[in-house]
């Protein structure tokens, strides 16, 4: 069963009220004893994998990833405030658990036979998941799956896949700033990499190129979606849009750049080397609120539709006087479901449509 803890608005009081549970829960056999099996096989994975782990962290003093410390951080915070009492294991859960357990290390095995370091680092992500499914069964796996699936933004990309998004994304970032640049009226023109603004040459080199955003905001968005409690359209369009409002932000750091160098080439070079990074975020955090502004206008939840009344003496569905609503979704905690606003408007139009055939057969 469920366990549902009262939202008053406090933190404290809701980690307390989590904390007693998981000490109550603890307590019980049948619940302590699938947490510490797999607290067991989490320490015995991240003992096997503790060279991989070092690697990530290393990587961590890379700006590129420097928010990589954050993200385990996130996880376990996420697991503790999703965690709920485990149900007996079934035979089902133990056969999947150690299908992708073994899985995963059968893929660590073949990527390390050709040293592909960035591979044998992900194998972690699905061998903790089936080591949460083979020790915890389906109803652990149900709310720590995505808290696991998140750890994958700790570690770096690919040294193939940067080398391979690099030369686009600087490619992009140029054309587009270069671009918007001679809209607003400033001569602008593109050698390459290069944007030549008057005298002055303006490179978008490797830390230019949006890739630095581009990490960071996909996980961020992933964050905000998995704490939104969102429809599933709008997970979707937040997700979807992470990577355009990335590199808009930064082909916007650039075309802001490029205007200032023709003001000031001073307070140009502390916009491109110390105040780019304060506004990137907040700005694509604001556009990404925008677009959530957006959906909320073009989507009402049912219960906040309009209501139609049926005048007295019409039936709906056998019963005089009716009123007709629309019920919400059947989520613990969620808001009620969203429909199209054209499909509402349409829906109750009809209604009014009958009730006013319901009049016209009475006048007559």
């Amino acid at each position: 069963m469920e366990r549902v803890f009262p939202d008053d608005g406090s933190l404290w009081e809701s980690i307390r009220l989590r904390g007693r549970a998981f000490v109550e829960d603890f307590a019980i056999l049948e619940q302590r004893w699938p947490m510490m099996l797999v607290a067991a096989l989490t320490a015995l994975l991240m003992f096997s994998y503790w060279p991989g782990l070092l690697s990530a962290k290393a990587a961590w003093n890379n700006p590129q990833y420097s928010h990589g410390w954050i993200v385990p951080l996130f996880s376990v915070a996420i697991l503790f405030w999703w965690r709920q009492p485990v149900t007996p294991v079934s035979v089902s859960a133990q056969i999947a658990g150690l299908g992708l357990l073994v899985a995963s290390l059968a893929l660590r095995l073949f990527v390390a036979r050709y040293r592909i370091i960035t591979i044998d680092m992900y194998t972690f992500v699905p061998a903790v998941a089936g080591a949460v499914l083979l020790g915890g069964g389906w109803s652990m796996f149900r709310w720590a799956w995505a808290p696991i699936g998140f750890l994958i933004f700790m570690y770096p990309l690919p040294d193939e896949a940067t080398r391979y998004l690099l030369g686009p994304l600087q490619t992009m970032a140029t054309m587009v700033s270069t671009y918007a640049i001679q809209t607003l009226g400033i001569d602008a023109i593109r050698e390459g990499n290069q944007i030549v603004v008057g005298e002055m040459h303006l490179g978008v080199v490797d830390a230019c190129s949006g890739l630095r955003m581009l990490t960071i905001f996909v996980a961020l968005s992933v964050a905000i979606v998995m704490l939104g409690n969102l429809e599933w359209y709008e997970s979707l369009v937040i997700l979807a849009s992470a990577i355009p409002i990335a590199l808009a932000v930064n082909a916007i750091r650039i075309t802001l750049t490029g205007v200032m160098y023709t003001i000031d080439p001073a307070i140009a070079e502390k916009i491109f080397h110390d105040w780019a990074g304060y506004f990137m975020m907040p700005l694509a955090l604001g556009m990404l609120y925008l677009l959530q502004q957006l959906l909320s206008k073009l989507f009402v939840p049912e219960h906040d539709g309009l209501t139609a009344v049926v005048p007295v003496g019409a039936t709906v569905g056998g019963t005089v006087g009716a009123t007709v609503d629309g019920g919400g979704r059947h989520r613990p905690g969620g808001q009620a479901a969203a429909r199209p606003l054209f499909q509402a408007g349409m829906l109750v139009s009809g209604r009014k449509s009958d009730a006013a055939g319901h009049e016209n057969d009475k006048t007559g």
